[in-house]
């Protein structure tokens, strides 16, 4: 009971990150240890979490695209991987039908939301700010409120039965969603890529390519020389980048000297 309320409670903490300007605490690869540290093992929260964040680095909310929830997934699929004494490749697993699940959820109970959402309009025409910061709240609260009872339900419930699921699971399966999950970062990577690629940064694109893969460069060392690129490129060094232009008069044209 205790663990399925602290494990709810890290749920909570990643939806209230919403509230608080996105830091992007509700990451697998943030949340990932916290479940960790409440089960007791640390170190496979950390890893859990990590193989999670590559496996959900493409599901991101662009435009219309609603992705799956990758808070309760994450959590209760950490929970359920640490729990039952299993690595990655189980977390892995469970993380994208649980995280599909609550996905449904909470377009179900989104459907409801216009409901509340006329109040705001009603305090925004009468110029109330309070009021919609409090329908502000309001609908917060009520995503706390539903991952919070869905990963406590999940977890207390869920670890049983889960052993129960889990034994009756082919070997071969699992095995195989474990080679899948070592192709995942590869296509969260190309979801990412689809967003931002273009021909300015295609270049840059294979010259990584090359120093990783024909120069054995770690991917530190690219990062370093992407950082040292950036700084030249917008020459953050140059002291009098940010002083203003001055004007003299020289022969009696006018130009403009930067100093």
């Amino acid at each position: 009971m205790v663990q399925a309320l602290l494990i709810a409670l890290v749920a909570a903490i990643g939806v209230m990150d919403y509230q608080m300007g996105t830091l992007y605490i509700f990451r697998p690869i943030v949340l990932g240890p916290l479940v960790g540290a409440v089960l007791g093992d640390f170190q496979q929260g950390v890893i859990i979490g990590a193989s999670l964040e590559l496996f959900f680095m493409g599901a991101v909310s662009v435009g219309a695209y609603i992705p799956p929830d990758t808070i309760v997934g994450g959590v209760l699929g950490t929970a359920f991987a640490i729990s039952l004494k299993k690595g990655p490749e189980v977390a892995v697993t469970l993380a994208m039908p649980i995280a599909l699940l609550s996905l449904a959820v909470g377009n179900f109970i989104d459907a409801f939301v216009p409901m509340i959402l006329k109040y705001a309009d009603k305090a925004a025409a009468k110029g109330n700010i309070k009021g919609i910061y409090f329908i502000h709240w309001i609908i917060g609260g009520l995503n706390v409120l539903r991952r919070f009872v869905l990963v406590f339900a999940g977890y207390y419930i869920g670890v049983d039965k889960m052993i129960v699921v889990l034994d009756a699971i082919p070997k071969v399966l699992i095995d195989g969603m474990g080679a899948a999950a070592g192709l995942l970062p590869a296509l969260g990577f190309a979801m990412l890529m689809r967003m931002i690629l273009n021909k300015q940064l295609v270049p840059f694109f294979f010259l990584g390519f090359v120093l990783a893969a024909y120069m054995k460069v770690p991917v530190l060392g690219i990062a370093i020389l992407g950082v040292i690129y950036v700084i030249v490129k917008f020459d953050f060094l140059n002291p009098n980048k940010n002083e203003p232009a001055i004007e003299t008069n020289v022969g009696g044209v006018l130009e403009d000297e930067d100093f």
